[in-house]
């Protein structure tokens, strides 16, 4: 409460929107402790509730009023842990929309399934949040599922939350597309990138890029496959491109392809900063054996284990539906250990 004070008695002087950068940051970091402020006081009222209506099950011997109470301290332990998860976060931008690309790797079919299957996972967890997704560009398998696709999962800190999953994804299973039903290793990269700020001042100018249209490829419809909507951008000077095609305006398009390039930029420019260039945009690390962060196994037995923390379960079905809430909490707790050693 006291910084919050602080913050408005900030806010109350009368040169503060001078700056309006700075003063926009502020504006959101009071956002922020006011809405953690509300949230814990919402969890302090329900668990003084649910101890309340305990006692009252038991002084009466209620089965109903039991059930009530279990299934909403279930409810209420699950808030708890996902409080729990952000208060893990401090990166400068983890409360930004997070730009998620995920791409086949070695396997061919198998992988295209398996990315599909990634993506499922994914939506299913940003449903669960309340999170909206966008998908800017996708790229179908020759067979099934995909090869490429870019989406923005759009909901406050989900690129603090998802940059647990930026890696190559490995799948053990038998396989559907095999008629002998042999065992198959599939392979997938998952790569996340903050969304970037309108604040954030990064110059394009027409000289530095090449911009191409194209007809967009997959469903959309008679319009979106008969003209030239889809807008590449490649930036002459890194050689990052970006594409988008999801919508049917290439004025939209374009727009989105811009934001995804500034995007990359900025991180491009960040992890030059820290001189751990590899982690992004290059292509030093192969989609295959040996690199993957995680394993999900689903045959001869059931585990999905994280090679970084150790973290596992044996509910893979529940992670598939989108339940890695564990996973994210556990790299997280990791990932702050590594910065006190």
């Amino acid at each position: 409460m006291e910084k919050i004070k602080e913050i408005e008695l900030e806010i109350a002087n009368p040169d503060f929107w001078s700056d309006q950068n700075k003063a926009k940051k502020t504006m959101s970091k009071l956002d922020s402790l006011k809405n953690i402020c509300m949230l814990w006081r919402d969890m302090d009222g329900q668990i003084r509730d649910l101890i309340e209506l305990e006692e009252l099950a038991k002084s009466e011997n209620d089965e109903a009023l039991l059930k009530e109470v279990e299934n909403g301290s279930a409810k209420l332990e699950k808030v708890l842990s996902a409080f729990e998860t952000k208060t893990k976060l401090g990166g400068e931008r983890d409360r930004n929309n997070a730009i998620m690309a995920i791409h086949s790797g070695a396997g061919g079919t198998e992988s295209c399934d398996w990315a599909q299957m990634l993506v499922r996972m994914y939506s299913r967890w940003a449903e669960d949040k309340g999170f909206e997704i966008e998908v800017v560009d996708s790229l179908d398998g020759d067979e099934a599922g995909i090869k490429s696709i870019t989406m923005i999962i759009k909901g406050e800190y989900s690129y603090g939350f998802l940059q647990s999953e930026i890696g190559v994804h490995r799948l053990v299973r038998i396989s559907p597309f095999d008629s002998n039903k042999r065992r198959h290793t599939s392979f997938a990269s998952v790569d996340v990138i903050p969304e970037v700020d309108d604040e954030i001042d990064i110059t394009i100018e027409d000289k530095d890029i090449r911009i191409d249209t194209y007809r967009a490829s997959g469903a959309g419809g008679q319009h979106i496959n008969k003209t030239d909507s889809a807008v590449r951008i490649t930036h002459l000077a890194t050689g990052i491109i970006v594409q988008s095609q999801n919508d049917r305006s290439q004025i939209k398009n374009r727009a989105t392809a811009m934001k995804l390039l500034k995007a990359r930029l900025y991180e491009l420019e960040r992890e030059k900063q820290r001189a751990s260039y590899e982690k992004h945009y290059s292509e030093k690390g192969a989609i295959e054996w040996g690199s993957q962060i995680r394993s999900y196994v689903f045959m001869p037995y059931q585990l999905v284990k994280d090679t970084r923390t150790g973290y596992e379960t044996s509910q893979v079905a529940a992670v598939m539906d989108g339940d890695i809430d564990g996973f994210i909490s556990s790299y997280l707790s990791w990932k702050l250990e590594k910065k006190k050693k």
